[in-house]
């Protein structure tokens, strides 16, 4: 209790140190004030460390596969997403000490995508930049890496981002076939490529598409889902309800003006682009005709609960506080601790979320009650289902994970509350800045603190960081 005669000074420390939304009680001249105060939550700055933020963040519209992109190259979709940056931010092209870019699928004429947009987009070519791949978390690579390289005090501003192109994927000869063009290159004479020539047999021919499977089980990512889903009791019924939210949740959020990362994107020789086109809203009745698409008869994964095959680019701007403030920039927020993790590609091949979460929990100082914003990549209904069932499971921890009791499951209220990769599509590699830039962006919306990105991978692994908002 204070009264008038203390300094307005005292009073105001006195609001500030008081708990959430506990009652300070006041007396002004014989009158009684009561004031709800809210708390401030402690700020994850640590002294003596570098303050890094996310400046900002875009991204070209997710499509699916096999439509507007289509004739496009997957450089293409990251210099856009280059461009859309810049022009956001407004950023001087020579500001920027590095440019590190994920992706999965590789075009063999691009294998280093990060140095053929940089330059396509007309940053300096005194700019280093380099790739990274690391399945569905290949853009949180390029982030993470992004951040040590300031923390390292190699860079101030550098730029990350990811690139998937699944409409035009490589395909290859068969191994027979290659050796015989390769022999056919060095082959001297004509009678020597001819015998060569008259080698070739039709089954030669055949191509070989890009594998499908995880290499270390031969198993689809699908039917790994499919089974994890069963394992942990999750049915049918359950994964078309959470598709059915993520899509209904996008497109509220599309239509609110919410997705403020998205750029438009002329496509040469076609219309402007700027929406995501495969957030479909329908219902329980549409969605339970489906057939099973990976174990038949009787899986539970469909198409309509899992992610489509996706084109798209993000980028994001990554700074020291330091260098952003000196260059006039409002920052997002703050990138705090991250962590990588691994774990058995056969029967947990898509739990990375529930290992990496405490993980990086820990590593914070904080609780799951101190997020307020939780965004999960969405490979399959039934993986976000898994994973939060084993978050809620005391024997999942103490059998696997080595704890003595459950991490928790994010509340629904706090989780992907503008839709995620099932509906605004997954792009492979670009879809760790689109989680990001989201984490950024609703804290700002909703006023909260704390946000947290976590996500699955192929081979087993996961990454999941803690975010702050920047003070507004």
């Amino acid at each position: 209790m204070l009264t008038t005669n203390q300094s307005s000074y005292d009073l105001f420390c006195f609001i500030l140190q008081r708990s959430k939304k506990e009652k300070c009680t006041f007396h002004f001249h014989n009158t009684t004030v009561n004031i709800f105060v809210a708390k401030s939550k402690k700020t994850l700055a640590k002294p003596g460390v570098k303050n890094i933020v996310l400046v900002d963040g875009v991204r070209t519209p997710f499509l699916q596969s096999g439509t507007i992109y289509a004739d496009l190259m997957p450089h293409d979709l990251a210099r856009a997403a280059l461009q859309g940056l810049l022009n956001r931010t407004g950023l001087p092209k020579d500001a920027v000490d590095y440019i590190v870019y994920g992706t999965v699928i590789q075009e063999v004429k691009t294998s280093n995508v990060a140095r053929e947009a940089a330059l396509g987009a007309g940053f300096s070519d005194k700019t280093p930049a380099h790739t990274v791949t690391m399945a569905c978390i290949s853009s949180n690579q390029a982030m993470t890496t992004a951040v040590g390289l300031i923390a390292a005090g190699q860079c101030d501003a550098v730029v990350a981002g990811g690139v998937e192109f699944m409409s035009d994927v490589p395909i290859r000869h068969s191994r027979r076939m290659r050796k015989t063009m390769l022999s056919l290159n060095k082959a001297k004479t004509l009678g020597a490529r001819l015998s060569l020539l008259g080698s070739i047999r039709l089954a030669h021919l055949a191509p070989e598409l890009p594998a499908v499977a995880e290499f270390s089980t031969a198993e689809t990512m699908g039917h790994s889902a499919d089974r994890l889903a069963a394992a942990f009791g999750v049915s049918r019924l359950e994964q078309d309800e959470f598709a059915l939210r993520s899509h209904t949740l996008a497109k509220k959020a599309q239509d609110s003006g919410l997705l403020s990362d998205v750029i438009s994107f002329k496509v040469p020789g076609k219309d402007i682009v700027s929406k995501d086109n495969g957030i479909r809203p329908s219902t329980m009745e549409q969605m339970a005709k489906l057939k099973p698409a990976f174990i038949k008869p009787h899986g539970t994964v469909t198409a309509a609960n899992s992610s489509f095959l996706t084109d798209g680019a993000s980028a994001v701007l990554i700074m020291s506080e330091e260098k952003a403030l000196a260059m006039g920039y409002k920052p997002k927020a703050y990138l705090r601790d991250f962590v990588y993790v691994s774990q058995d590609p056969k029967d947990q091949l898509l739990l990375g979320p529930t290992y990496a979460t405490p993980k990086v929990l820990e590593k914070s100082g904080l609780t799951l009650n101190d997020i307020d914003v939780f965004e999960f990549h969405e490979a399959f209904a039934g993986q976000i289902m898994a994973n939060l069932k084993a978050m809620e499971s005391d024997w999942f921890a103490q059998t696997y994970m080595g704890r003595k009791t459950k991490v928790g499951a994010p509340p629904m209220e706090k989780f992907n509350s503008w839709g995620g990769s099932l509906s605004l599509g997954h792009p492979f590699a670009a879809t760790g800045c689109r989680l990001v830039t989201t984490v950024a962006h609703r804290l700002q919306k909703e006023g909260g603190q704390y946000g947290l990105v976590a996500a699955c991978a192929a081979g087993g692994q996961g990454h999941a960081m803690v975010i702050e908002a920047y003070p507004q």
